[in-house]
């Protein structure tokens, strides 16, 4: 997500909090326009699963989720009077859980309403660690895919392994999954994957997708080694892309392990809640 981008919603966000007496709070009608969601009865979907999150939370839903009603102006100074919604930041936090995580909106909105500061820096270091767990979940989908894959097509789960390896042989240089854990300090039990950057582990995921597309599209691509050549030939493609673009992926330094930020995150909305004033 571009800065300016993160900046713009940042102050969106900050524009439509409301206060009284010393609750903060944001109307759902309004949130609706800020998560990107142009009609009403979709949004209303996505509050209902948040109050089904919100109950499973051991909260009371009426705490957080409470029913108001405003006046909107219609056409020629008419107005019209409309049910909404009162929401507390942790009813936001759990909205935006809910909602489609594939717009920009909705995960900042993730990272604003779990983060208790309001500084933009902390927003920004938040939504890159968000963006990484997400990577890393959507790889380890894809792989989950291969594996299925490659079982159909008669390769066990060593074959898998060492097409794997050699596909990281591809991307790094020469350096196959066990050499990558050497130089990166990853403990021998733990995936190579946990501790690449979000740029690594996005070409991994795009190798591996091409990788699953043309054997499924291939019904006489079968065995370990006709797959691991398909397999390294797209690594070698990402590898092209990113050095292209002056990234050199075994050079890059191992990162913060993912599974230790993943825990961080989920105990965040536990957090939300108890520091969380009822509306």
């Amino acid at each position: 997500m571009k800065i300016e981008l993160i900046t713009q919603l940042h102050k969106t966000f900050e524009d439509h909090v409301h206060e009284e007496d010393g609750v903060e709070f944001w109307l759902a009608r309004e949130l609706q326009e800020l998560l990107g969601y142009e009609e009403w009865r979709n949004f209303e979907k996505v509050i209902d699963k948040a109050m089904i999150a919100c109950k499973g939370s051991k909260q009371k839903a009426s705490d957080h989720f409470v029913d108001v009603n405003k006046m909107i102006k219609l056409a020629k100074g008419a107005e019209r009077e409309v049910a909404d919604i009162k929401l507390t930041r942790y009813a936001c936090y759990l909205i935006a859980q809910s909602g489609d995580p594939r717009k920009d909106e909705i995960a900042f909105a993730m990272t604003y309403f779990a983060v208790q500061t309001r500084k933009q820096e902390v927003l920004e270091k938040r939504l890159e660690e968000l963006d990484r767990v997400q990577a890393r979940e959507k790889l380890s989908a894809t792989e989950k895919e291969l594996s299925g894959i490659l079982f159909e097509r008669g390769v066990d789960g060593q074959g898998f392994a060492n097409i794997r390896s050699k596909g990281d042989a591809a991307l790094f240089g020469g350096k196959n999954t066990k050499q990558m854990k050497d130089k990166l300090g990853v403990p021998e039990k733990r995936a190579l994957a946990d501790f690449l950057p979000s740029v690594t582990i996005k070409a991994k995921d795009l190798a591996t997708e091409i990788t699953n597309f043309n054997v499924k599209k291939d019904a006489l691509l079968k065995g370990e080694t006709n797959i691991s050549t398909e397999h390294v030939n797209s690594n070698q493609s990402m590898r092209d892309v990113l050095k292209k673009h002056g990234i050199v992926p075994e050079n890059l330094p191992a990162e913060e392990d993912v599974k230790k930020i993943q825990r961080r995150l989920n105990s965040e909305g536990k957090q939300v809640a108890k520091s969380t004033k009822k509306v």
